[in-house]
C-alpha cells in the first residue's frame, strides 16, 4: 500500500491520518498548526516539523499527499507541491472540488490530482476531535472528470475504501452542485434558523427541544471553515438559496392569504421520506471494468444515478446502485 502524507491535521486530515495508519499504510502529517502537531506528535505519530519538510519525505517515498487544509490555504500548499513533491499523486478533502482543480492547474500543473471529499465530520475542530472511524460507511467523493487517469483513481478509491468509506464517482461541478443542496445550504439555515431563535431570548432558549437542537447542530462548527466552505461554492449556493428563499416565501405568501402551510410541509415530507427511502432500499450489485476505454464515462454515469462503489478487485469496481421505482 502507498503511503499517506497529509497536510494538515485538524478534524479531517487528522482522521485521515489515524484511520490510514489503523488500515496498515505508513503515514507522515505536516500543519502549520503548532497545538495539532504537538497533539499529534504526543499520539505517535510522525509529524515533520514543516509542511516543507512533509511533502520532502513524501516525495521520498513516493507518497500520496492529501490536502486537508482549509481552502484559502490551498494555493499555498500547492505552491510548496510544484517544488518539493510534483511527481507525488495528490488528492484532498476539502469541501469543494472545482475552486481546488482550478487551482492545481493553475500552480501545480505537472502533478497528478485526483480530487475528494469525504461527507463525514463534526461541529468540532482540531486534531484533538479527529478519529480513525470517522469515515465508517461514509460517502466519500472521488472525482472523475475529462482527461482523469483511470489507474490514478483507483489509487485514491482505494485509499478511501481502506478508510471505511465507500467510494461515490462524479466531476467536480456535480460535486459542487449536489454538496450546496446538502451541505452548505444546510450550514446557512443552521445559521440563520440559530440566530433566530437566540433573539427570542431567554425564554425562546429555554424551551428549545429537539427540533431546534438538531437544525442548529451544525451552526456550532468554527465560523471560519463554515466560511470558507460556503463561499467557495458561491454559483452554486446562490442557485440553492434562491431556491429555498423561493419556498420560503411562497410558505410565508400561503400563510397570509389562506392561513395554510400545507405545500410546504408535505414537500418537505416528501423530501424527508426520498432520503429515507434511498438509504434503506435494497442495492442492485454492479461490476465495472476499470480497464474498459468506457471506465470514466462508467464512473460518472453510476454516481449519477445515486451508487457507489464498495469494493476493487483487480481490474473491477464492484458497485450498488439503487434498485428502479416501482411503477
Amino acid at each position: 500500500m502507498r503511503p499517506v502524507c497529509v497536510i494538515g491535521l485538524g478534524l479531517i486530515g487528522g482522521s485521515v491520518l489515524r484511520a490510514a495508519a489503523a488500515s496498515g499504510r505508513e503515514v507522515l502529517g505536516g500543519t502549520l498548526s503548532t497545538e495539532d502537531a504537538e497533539a499529534a506528535a504526543a499520539d505517535g505519530f510522525t509529524v515533520e516539523s514543516t509542511v516543507d519538510d512533509a511533502l520532502r519525505a513524501a516525495a521520498e517515498r513516493d507518497a500520496i499527499v492529501v490536502i486537508a487544509v482549509p481552502l484559502p490555504a490551498v494555493d499555498e500548499v500547492l505552491r510548496r507541491v510544484a517544488v518539493l513533491a510534483p511527481d507525488c499523486l495528490l488528492t484532498d478533502v476539502v469541501s469543494v472540488k472545482t475552486p481546488v482543480r482550478h487551482a492545481v492547474s493553475r500552480l501545480a500543473p505537472a502533478t497528478v490530482y485526483i480530487g475528494g471529499h469525504p461527507m463525514a465530520g463534526t461541529s468540532s475542530s482540531g486534531w484533538a476531535a479527529s478519529s480513525a472511524t470517522l469515515f465508517q460507511s461514509a460517502a466519500w467523493v472521488v472525482t472523475v472528470d475529462d482527461g482523469t487517469p483511470v489507474d490514478a483513481w483507483r489509487t485514491v478509491a482505494e485509499l478511501a475504501l481502506d478508510l471505511g468509506a465507500h467510494v461515490v464517482p462524479t466531476t467536480a461541478s456535480e460535486h459542487d452542485d449536489a454538496v450546496a443542496r446538502v451541505s452548505h445550504l444546510p450550514h446557512l439555515l443552521a445559521a440563520v434558523l440559530a440566530a433566530v431563535g437566540a433573539d427570542g431570548g431567554p425564554l425562546a432558549l429555554a424551551l428549545a427541544a429537539g427540533s431546534f437542537g438538531d437544525g442548529t447542530r451544525v451552526a456550532g462548527s468554527s465560523p471560519e471553515l463554515v466560511r470558507a466552505m460556503c463561499e467557495g461554492n458561491q454559483a452554486p449556493l446562490r442557485e440553492a438559496l434562491d431556491e429555498a428563499l423561493g419556498r420560503l416565501g411562497a410558505a410565508r405568501g400561503s400563510l397570509a392569504s389562506t392561513g395554510s402551510l400545507g405545500k410546504t410541509v408535505h414537500s418537505g415530507h416528501d423530501g424527508r421520506r426520498a432520503l429515507d427511502g434511498h438509504r434503506a432500499a435494497a442495492p442492485v450489485p454492479i461490476r465495472l471494468d476499470l480497464a474498459a476505454p468506457e471506465a470514466l464515462a462508467g464512473l460518472r454515469a453510476l454516481g449519477a444515478q445515486g451508487g457507489r462503489i464498495v469494493r476493487l478487485d483487480g481490474d473491477d469496481a464492484l458497485g450498488e446502485v439503487p434498485p428502479e421505482p416501482a411503477d
